[in-house]
């Protein structure tokens, strides 16, 4: 599983590393809301909550369905502006004049997109044309809670009451707390977009994404970019450009836009205590798949406290060779085991720090 980005015949100048402070700031939102998908900020998103005013509290719950599960390409309105070609603001006010500039029906189906099952990757009926279409996203918006169905009632039916209440709700985040958290991670983000610039300039597409992240990559012939993540999508950069926008909240997530029309996103997090060389969606699955067998559970509390041969293993659980040999190869296809020669034996042994891994590999599989 993962989301390719064709960019056949891109031109180096419109691939850009820019950050984004809206981008940014629907992850400052998320870590507020899912505070234990980062560990790291939590005595941040602590004392900001605390200090939060009641009213500005109370308008994050009726619209936390844009940032707590998901994140809307709301906070990302330059990929939707025609052309696609645009750049993130410098500023919150420079990302919501961009907003501005969103048709009603790019604002109601970003912001329904996911919780009402839209179609995302591929052309579909517009929203606010479609009776069908807009019954079925209050059906499925009830199964979220009255606050929701609130809110796409009011959205389905006075957009631009809803774009007001979202720029003023943004202002007054920034006012509030974000525009001192945005200057001090500011820098740090500029400065992770000059560097992987200069890599793009100096190394080309291939280097640069392998400094973003182990799980994006680009083909030998230099046309599609893959980003291995649990799930599917297709985009391409067209007769567009294609974004960098570096995160310094969103680790573990590493987020792809490919929405249908609008420019191709890749939003990555930066500073991070991300782990060196993450496995693939694939080979995570395997590992869960392989010590997920309750005989090869027991075969592991074995190895996990010594080395063995097949054979040893054999006479403990009271198998054959051939068994056991079986239930090793799993493993070491999955890359949990280590083996090592002494004279005519093969030993057997488990990697206890891969193991170890697993736990927080699996946690940065599920939420890329």
């Amino acid at each position: 599983m993962s989301v390719h980005i064709d960019i056949a015949g891109l031109r180096p100048e419109r691939v850009a590393v820019v950050p984004s402070p809206l981008a940014e700031l629907g992850m400052a939102l998320h870590a507020m809301s899912e505070p234990g998908h980062h560990p790291g900020l939590q005595a941040w998103a602590t004392g900001v909550t605390a200090r939060l005013d009641p009213h500005l509290a109370d308008r994050m719950s009726e619209a936390d369905f844009l940032w707590r599960t998901t994140f809307s390409d709301l906070f990302m309105p330059f990929a939707g502006v025609p052309g696609r070609t645009t750049l993130p603001g410098g500023t919150i006010a420079e990302d919501l004049d961009l907003l501005d500039k969103l048709s009603d029906e790019q604002f109601v189906e970003a912001a329904l997109e996911f919780t009402c099952a839209l179609s995302y990757g591929a052309p579909g009926p517009m929203l606010l044309g479609d009776p069908e279409l807009r019954r079925r996203a209050l059906e499925l918006a009830a199964a979220r809670g009255p606050r929701q169905v609130r809110f796409s009632q009011r959205l389905l039916t006075d957009p631009p009451r809803i774009r007001a209440w979202f720029r003023q709700f943004v202002e007054d985040c920034d006012e509030s707390f974000y525009a001192e958290t945005w200057a001090r991670m500011g820098h740090q983000l500029a400065a992770d977009a000059r560097h992987k610039t200069e890599l793009l300039r100096r190394r080309g597409m291939a280097e640069a994404l392998a400094a973003v992240s182990p799980a994006a990559m680009v083909d030998a012939g230099g046309t599609r970019i893959t980003v291995d993540k649990l799930g599917d999508g297709r985009t391409s950069t067209g007769d567009g450009g294609l974004l960098l926008v570096p995160t310094s909240m969103g680790w573990p997530h590493l987020s792809v836009l490919h929405r249908y029309g609008w420019q191709p996103v890749l939003h990555y997090p930066v500073g991070s205590p991300e782990l060196a060389s993450p496995p693939s969606v694939e080979q995570l699955a395997l590992r869960m798949t392989a010590l997920s067998h309750p005989v090869r559970m027991r075969i592991c509390r074995h190895l996990a406290r010594s080395a063995y041969t097949t054979s040893e293993l054999a006479r403990a659980h009271g198998m054959t060779a051939p068994e056991i040999s079986r239930h090793l190869g799993v493993l070491k296809k999955a890359g949990l085991l280590t083996t090592r020669r002494r004279g005519r034996y093969v030993l057997h042994q488990l990697d206890v720090t891969v193991v170890a891994r697993l736990g927080s590999d699996f946690l940065e599989g599920i939420l890329r």
